[in-house]
């Protein structure tokens, strides 16, 4: 039998082992990958104790110059181990390889634009001298890190956000302390050694699974917590939110239910295969995936049709294999969950176009489904699963009014090739960003990424990330002889 590895906390100066710990599997096949040590209330203490101390203590905080070269050569490391790191990213949260090597690109090129960031970090100044009051004095505006950050993760994307938590923490100069997803930790605990072996010193990047939720909760409301990232179910956020320690500020990163509108002059050439990726992709287990498809009436059959037929062509399977296009779903309650809404759409009168089955090693079939009904729960909340739904409309502010019915926004798409259409959709779409002529799960890492209404609070990627970890300071100077 092969030895199974153990990833113990990675809290600095801590001497102490604990019994309890969780094993971490495969989603495919089950197989046991390692076991990880898991914290309780007295290791959550020392890991915010040595983070409060470390930030308290300024002369030691770490200059620009050594941040930068922390990260450079945190950039070097993780390109030498690209290849390692990505296949076992698959291994363990299920994305197929194909998807966690560009992923991995991602989360190299998410630390670089950390450093790029830094490099360009400037304030702008408050002007003075426009009035009797202000005579005499200029501002310096300076930027600081915010205090103790404590980033808690989600499993969908075990490199890339994580990159985007801990590496906009280290380019601001704040100690960091993540709990990455329970079911994707090995990722997180690698690339917080490559950190390490960066230059960062360990009580500067701490990371750690909680025993159980209230220790969990523990970590987040300590008063010593400056700044809270989460990634995660809106549920878990909101109410970690109402939980905060005054004076703790937060950044709330959630789901959706992705609408797409597709106009009537629409190339489907184009729209099918961006559907059939934004929809399937990591099936369906994207925060932003395609989930809800308006199409004109007088296209919706031919769309689904073929949508349903480019579903039915993806391969299901091992996500170790450079064939697989859509993996397992992360845990057998979740195919569950998934089988039982697909079931509950066709029960209620959705007409099943292809899949709405489960598969063998937790996955399922890539669904289309055509017009179910709005009280499903597929038309009302997010599936996070590989399933689509295709909704015929005759007129467009109706299919906008449907889009927008929902307490989530994020990310939306709309498909036209007349600009007159493509604009009057995208300006009244409720999301924080509206692409044209593309899927609603695009994204890039300096692009900001916000979720509205219960999907979010505050808005990610690396740059906007960096600013919510510093605050700024003002500098007065006065002086007779300033004009």
């Amino acid at each position: 039998m092969t030895d199974i590895t153990h990833f113990p906390l990675k809290i600095a100066g801590r001497t102490k082992t604990n019994d309890h710990q969780i094993e971490v599997t495969s989603p495919f096949d089950g197989q046991v990958l390692a076991t990880v040590e898991t914290a309780d209330l007295d290791d959550i203490n020392q890991a915010l104790q040595t983070a409060s101390a470390l930030f308290a203590d300024r002369d030691n905080w770490l200059s620009i110059p050594q941040r930068l070269s922390i990260l450079e050569a945190a950039i070097t490391l993780m390109k030498a181990q690209a290849d390692e790191l990505a296949i076992a990213s698959s291994h363990e949260g299920g994305k197929p390889l194909l998807d966690s090597k560009i992923e991995m690109v991602r989360c190299i090129d998410s630390i670089r634009l950390c450093a790029d960031a830094l490099r360009n970090d400037v304030c702008k100044p408050v002007a003075m001298g426009v009035n009797p009051a202000s005579q005499h004095r200029f501002t310096i505006m300076n930027k600081e890190p915010i205090g103790v950050v404590v980033a808690v993760s989600a499993f969908n994307h075990p490199l890339n956000l994580i990159a985007h938590q801990i590496g906009p923490a280290i380019a601001a100069g704040c100690p960091v302390i993540v709990k990455p997803a329970g079911d994707t930790p090995l990722s997180c605990f690698r690339l917080v050694d490559i950190f390490h072996q960066a230059g960062l010193p360990e009580a500067w990047c701490q990371a750690l699974v909680p025993q159980d939720i209230p220790t969990a909760e523990a970590l987040v409301t300590d008063p010593r917590v400056a700044f809270f990232s989460f990634i995660g179910s809106a549920k878990v956020g909101w109410y970690l939110r109402s939980k905060l320690a005054p004076g703790t500020r937060c950044a709330l990163e959630h789901g959706g239910a992705a609408p797409v509108i597709v106009a009537e002059d629409a190339d489907l050439d184009l729209v099918i295969p961006a559907l059939a990726k934004g929809g399937f992709y990591h099936a369906g287990q994207v925060c932003v995936s395609v989930q809800r498809i308006y199409v004109h009436d007088s296209i919706a059959r031919t769309l689904a049709d073929k949508l349903a037929t480019a579903a039915k062509l993806m391969v299901v399977g091992d996500p170790l294999s450079d064939k697989t296009e859509v993996g397992p779903l992360i845990r057998p309650a979740e195919v569950e969950r998934v089988n039982s809404w697909v079931q509950q759409a066709v029960e209620l009168g959705g007409d099943l176009m292809c899949g709405g089955h489960s598969l063998p090693n937790n996955c399922y079939e890539p669904t289309v489904l055509f017009n179910p009904s709005s009280d499903s729960n597929l038309s009302k909340l997010e599936v996070f699963g590989p399933v689509v739904c295709v909704y015929p409309f005759s007129d467009i502010d109706h299919a906008i009014e449907s889009a927008n019915s929902l307490d989530v926004a994020f990310q939306a798409s709309v498909y036209s090739e007349n600009i007159d259409t493509a604009m009057y959709v995208s300006d009244r779409l409720a999301a924080s960003a509206v692409m044209v002529n593309e899927h609603t799960a695009f994204r890039v890492d300096w692009m900001p990424f916000a979720g509205l209404r219960h999907s979010g609070l505050g808005t990610g990627g690396i740059p906007y990330t960096m600013e919510d970890m510093q605050v700024e300071k003002m500098i007065v100077i006065s002086s007779k002889t300033i004009r």
